[in-house]
């Protein structure tokens, strides 16, 4: 590392003011802050030290998105694998075959190793698209406005393959992720100042485009001839039998949702890894846990009273509220997207109202709109417009109650 930092420093006065490089020095920089602490520090008595910065702020949400990316690699492969020795599938690329071929490596779903390397072979090629468009349209942004590197597209470019189909193009990979960091964020002024999600509002926008690809009522297996509904497209078209033992709490069928061992986008179908998450962020406090008390509330109210109303046209109606935490991207939204600082709520009671309208809005959609059985990420949108308002109304709350305080 002395070596590598000894290169940064020689080239430094290449890129700082004056240096022939001049106007690329949030490239330089960025990369120097990714790779090791800045130098510079306060001196003001003005200023607040915090040891929490955003860069240590991001690194602690990749390091809780890290469960659910070892699931992406595990799971992707694992229904691959299952498909191609279980069912006689045929692979869908042959280069993918070749690579595992090369490897030494068999298609085999009992085997961790095969079902890890498969997955990672999906996972890699839409991480390091992602990254590498979403990274330079942002460096390019700041290069033209004269400020640095932000880290914040370091959780997006993290969130966004997760959300992802196993098979999806790379182009609408490129398009997406270009359309959710151009759209999303910087033409709201940049990291901090974007209204929605960028990671959502990129997947919102392929869902939107692109359909057949990002469909909801079609898991993604990265097999070329199986593919079949996903449990939720299963319960939209009254597919499933929910007062079987397999069906209940604890029962193998949801057991196997809770874990992940169900077709999906990459990363949202493990539970049990977003609630690792969830912990992580929780003490570490970079994550609201109101924010997602708000959510699951709103999910069990509102579930829980459509279950109680039902309906004889649409069986959505009956899909009891414990399988909505663990299907689709309940769990993975709950915890990663509806906290996001930048989008949510700010106040501390405005968290649990924005919260529980997104866990009321992922019902209505998935239950009264069957055509989209989802719902996670539309709800989650739907509210990142209302945050400010939420907030507002509180603000103003408290700022009426100190002046009544101190009207003597």
């Amino acid at each position: 590392m002395r070596f590598l930092r000894n290169i940064f420093d020689q080239q430094a006065k290449i890129f700082e003011k004056g240096g022939k490089l001049e106007k690329l020095y949030p490239v330089y920089e960025a990369h120097d802050t990714l790779l090791f602490t800045p130098g510079e520090v306060t001196h003001g008595s003005t200023h607040v030290r915090d040891g929490l910065d955003l860069k240590r702020m991001m690194i602690t949400v990749v390091v809780a998105l890290l469960p659910c990316v070892l699931m992406a690699f595990y799971n992707t492969g694992y229904q691959a694998n299952h498909a191609i020795a279980v069912e006689g599938a045929e692979p869908l690329d042959n280069w993918r075959t070749m690579v595992m071929g090369l490897l030494g490596i068999a298609f085999d779903p009992t085997n961790i190793v095969s079902n890890l390397v498969h997955g990672l072979i999906y996972f890699l090629p839409v991480f390091i698209t992602a990254f590498a468009v979403g990274g330079t349209i942002e460096m390019g942004f700041a290069v033209v406005r004269g400020h640095e590197v932000n880290e914040g597209f370091l959780v997006t470019g993290f969130l966004f393959p997760l959300v992802l189909p196993a098979t999806i193009p790379l182009w609408q990979v490129a398009l997406g992720i270009a359309f959710g960091v151009i759209i999303g964020k910087e033409v709201f002024g940049g990291t901090g100042m974007n209204v929605l999600n960028v990671a959502l509002t990129a997947r919102a926008f392929l869902f939107f485009a692109y359909p057949a690809q990002i469909s909801g009522d079609q898991p993604w297996i990265a097999i070329d001839s199986t593919v079949g509904p996903t449990i939720l497209a299963s319960a939209a078209a009254g597919g499933l039998d929910w007062s079987t033992a397999e069906m209940a709490v604890g029962g193998a069928e949801w057991f196997n949702a809770f874990v992940g061992w169900i077709p999906g986008s990459m990363g949202e179908t493990s539970a049990l890894a977003c609630l690792i998450g969830a912990a992580i962020l929780i003490v570490s406090q970079i994550g609201s846990w109101r924010t997602m008390a708000g959510v699951l509330v709103g999910t069990l109210v509102m579930g829980g009273f459509l279950n109680s109303v039902g309906s004889e046209t649409n069986a959505m109606f009956q899909m009891p509220v414990f399988w909505h935490l663990v299907v689709g991207g309940w769990a993975f939204g709950t915890v990663f997207m509806a906290t996001d600082p930048v989008t949510s709520s700010f106040t501390e009671a405005g968290k649990l109202i924005y919260g529980f309208g997104i866990g009321v809005m992922v019902i209505l959609v998935r239950v009264i709109n069957p055509a989209y059985p989802e719902g996670m990420m539309l709800a989650i949108l739907f509210m990142n417009m209302f945050a400010p308002f939420i907030d507002h109304f509180f603000v103003q709350a408290n700022i009426k109650r100190r002046a009544l305080r101190y009207a003597a």
